[in-house]
This record gives C-alpha cells, structure tokens and sequence, in this order.
C-alpha cells in the first residue's frame, strides 16, 4: 500500500513580508497569508484528505486552522519545521538562501544542517507510514521541509534542491510506499 501525500507551504508570515528567514522563530501569519490560508481550504475542500500534518511553528498551525479547522483532524509536529538557521535566524532571506548549498552536510552557526532536516523528515515519513497506510493526508511546512520531501520521496539529490530556487505552486504530491 501507500500513502497519498499533498504538500502545501505554509501561508505568508509577516517575516516572509519583510524578507526575513525566520529559521525556529515563530511569526504569525500576514493579512495576505490569513487569505492564502483561507484560499488553500478552497482549494483542497474537495481533495478527500483525512487528515492533516503540520509543523509546530505558529504560521504553519494557522495556515492549517485557517484552511481546515473543524473538517479535517489536524495534527502538529516539531518534526516538520523550518530549518533551524541559528544565529543566522532573524538574517536576510537572500543571505540565508545563498548560504543553503553550503549547509547541506555543514550546520549553520549554532544551528542544523539540511541533513539534520531531512532525517528529522525521514523519522516523521516513517510514523506517518505506520499510521496512515492507504490515506490520502496533507502537510504544511517550510522550504526546508520541502527540501526534504524532494529528497526522500521525489529522489532528488539533497545538494541538487538546497541549490535550485524555491518556486512556489499550489501544492505538491507525493507517494509514500508502505513496507
């Protein structure tokens, strides 16, 4: 068996409105990303998704209430969170997003590297594997957390996505096979 996995990112922080990479920290959502939120609940309303995923991260549960409180069961988890940036947490996007490629085996100061996030992801994938065989779920992350997911599940090269520039779109799917 397998399960169905739609990937969203979450909504606009007010962070990401000014440019900040905000690692750990835990901005709220902008008006522009209650919107989006409220949007993306549109979007996937008809999708059959049991049961949603998120990070721990306050703009990520927002992004989840907003979009699917009251219909879908939602549950939170410090194992889908943005990379933690260290003191480089607070910095510019761009410097933060330049630095990635460096950062893939290498920690950022007083931080973690991407392969700290994705086997963090990795352990996630196989709870989510146990418990959710033959249903069709929904996370919401970070960029990091989407890293991750083009690695384990897409085959992608970790240092090949931590270089490429991020673009957003409404959603990715992935399928995880179940052993």
């Amino acid at each position: 068996m397998s399960v169905e996995i739609t990937f969203e990112t979450h909504s606009t922080s007010v962070d990401n409105e000014a440019g900040i990479a905000s690692g750990w920290g835990d901005p709220a959502l902008s008006a522009a990303g209650r919107e989006q939120a409220a949007q993306l609940g549109e979007r996937r309303r008809h999708d059959g998704i049991q049961a949603v995923f998120c990070s721990d991260l306050l703009r990520a549960r927002e992004t989840a209430e907003i979009a699917f409180g009251g219909r879908v069961a939602i549950a939170a988890d410090p194992r889908m969170r943005e990379c933690d940036y260290g003191t480089m947490a607070g910095s510019p996007a761009a410097r933060v997003a330049a630095e990635r490629p460096r950062r893939v085996g290498v920690r950022f100061p007083e931080g973690e590297s991407l392969r700290g996030v994705a086997n963090r992801v990795r352990e996630f994938l196989g709870d989510v594997a146990r418990d959710c065989d033959g249903k069709r779920i929904l996370l919401i992350g970070h960029n990091a957390t989407f890293m991750s997911l083009e690695h384990l599940l897409g085959g992608r090269a970790l240092e090949e996505v931590a270089a490429a520039e991020f673009v957003w779109q409404p959603g990715w799917r992935y399928a995880l096979e179940v052993r």
